[in-house]
């Protein structure tokens, strides 16, 4: 790969600060990073001679999608089990079959599937909740996708852990042993209140402030852990969390489709990040995030796809459009939620969630080369007034051409470059087929 790439869209979609948005300008990629970002016109060619030259000349660049929360390895389980509330999908369908099922060939192999979908679609960063985040972590190092692997805790035995203390070992253990990844870094991931109890999150607590962990868990999912919650304790869920000393930067709460007023204040007065995750949520009817309350309370709020079982897709384009419609209508206030703030939320606020904005997020000098190119010069795309609202309203992830993470350049036009979706499809085929036949 040559060791200076000079990328010439249309127009570049920075997300800096100011959320320029450039036209007739090159960002130039040097190995792992961003080198510059500068108008075409002050372009020395001859001090660049060696370097790849990318002319992109319908498309948009933008930061590399950072996908907030899902569960990888559950790509292998898409649509086992549609058209359920929450708890039956649950109790009745997913954990069944993850007992059943779940090694760490599944993970591994589910992993990949996630992988490619995901580069495919633009996503250049993923946040993982899953058993044997160890595979996980592996997996994505190994394919070159940037991700935070999930050191998962619960309460039962599952085929990774036998008791809360046996996950909480297994978390530090495969902490230190992936440490050493350049493209991965670890959360710890109680699963939810409602599958941990105190004496472990209190750990869980302790470890993220010693270690400066973030602390990825489902929050206020459904109304119906909420009154669960009250009958048991006589505390919403996110007051016990503020008990047990959880509530702070640290957090990522997924979900929160449920908040009441002072939560709002308690949210943004800790500084707990939010990851909003529509259409897992729509296709659950698990509720709808108050996106434009939070936000106008300063709450940082990111987007997620959650896992391809209950989506059923990995898509972030999808995602940002559903977000955004979403808001709207939730607030009753078509400006809820304009397209700049889609865009940041799937990019540089999932990044300072996770404890990554100084990397990636946005295009920026210095900061990884996790880049995308999105081709406008399709049907559906045309024309274009603002190259924005375009990537949010208009655009699908199937007009994603090249994906760039840490500058090595994954997807080029249209082909993913160093990872064989012909043999992923196939193990993917034969895990369906396994599942489905009857024992």
């Amino acid at each position: 790969m040559p060791a200076t790439t000079i990328i010439k869209p249309r127009w570049i979609v920075t997300v800096n600060p100011d959320f320029d948005v450039l036209t007739e300008s090159v960002v130039i990629v040097e190995n792992d990073r961003i080198k510059a970002i500068q108008p075409l016109a002050e372009l020395d060619a001859t001090a660049f001679e060696d370097a790849e030259l990318v002319e992109l000349d319908n498309h948009v660049l933008m930061p590399g999608l950072v996908n907030a929360h899902g569960h990888a390895a559950m790509s292998l389980l898409r649509g086992i089990a549609d058209d359920l509330a929450l708890m039956t999908w649950l109790q009745e369908h997913i954990w069944p079959a993850e007992s059943k099922w779940v090694d760490r060939q599944f993970i591994e192999d589910g992993v990949r599937l996630a992988a490619a979908e995901m580069i495919r679609g633009g996503t250049t960063c993923c946040n993982d909740m899953y058993f044997f985040p160890d595979v996980m972590a592996r997996t994505c190092q190994q394919m070159g996708m940037r991700a935070v692997a999930g050191l998962i805790v619960l309460d039962f035995p599952t085929v990774w852990a036998a008791s809360a203390d046996d996950y909480l070992a297994k978390a530090m253990a495969t902490h230190d042993e992936i440490r050493e990844y350049p493209l991965v870094t670890t959360a710890l991931a109680p699963h939810a209140p409602y599958t941990v109890s105190d004496a472990p999150l209190e750990k869980i607590a302790m470890y993220s402030s010693e270690l400066d962990l973030p602390v990825h868990m489902h929050v206020h999912e459904t109304a119906h852990e909420v009154d669960e919650a009250l009958a048991n304790s006589g505390m919403r869920p996110l007051q016990r969390l503020d008990q047990l000393g959880l509530l702070n930067p640290n957090l990522l709460a997924v979900h929160m489709t449920q908040v009441e007023e002072l939560e709002f204040e308690r949210l943004a007065e800790t500084g707990v990040n939010v990851a909003h995750c529509p259409e897992s949520n729509l296709k659950l009817a698990s509720g709808f995030c108050p996106v434009k309350r939070l936000l106008d309370q300063g709450v940082n709020v990111c987007i997620g796809t959650d896992g391809a079982a209950s989506n059923n897709d990995l898509d972030m384009f999808g995602e940002m459009r559903s977000a955004a419609l979403l808001a709207k209508n939730v607030a009753g206030d078509a400006s809820a939620c304009p397209a700049e703030q889609a865009i940041r939320m799937a990019t540089i606020n999932g990044a300072r969630a996770l404890g990554l904005e100084h990397a990636i997020g946005s295009i920026e000098p210095d900061k990884k080369a996790d880049l995308v190119a999105v081709d406008f010069s399709q049907t559906n795309s045309q024309p274009v007034y603002n190259p924005v609202a375009q990537l949010v309203y208009a655009i699908n992830a199937l007009q994603v051409s090249d994906t760039w993470i840490n500058g090595v350049r994954k997807l080029d036009n249209y082909q993913l470059t160093d990872i064989d979706a012909v043999e992923i499809i196939q193990n993917a085929q034969q895990w369906q087929h396994k599942i489905s036949t009857p024992a």
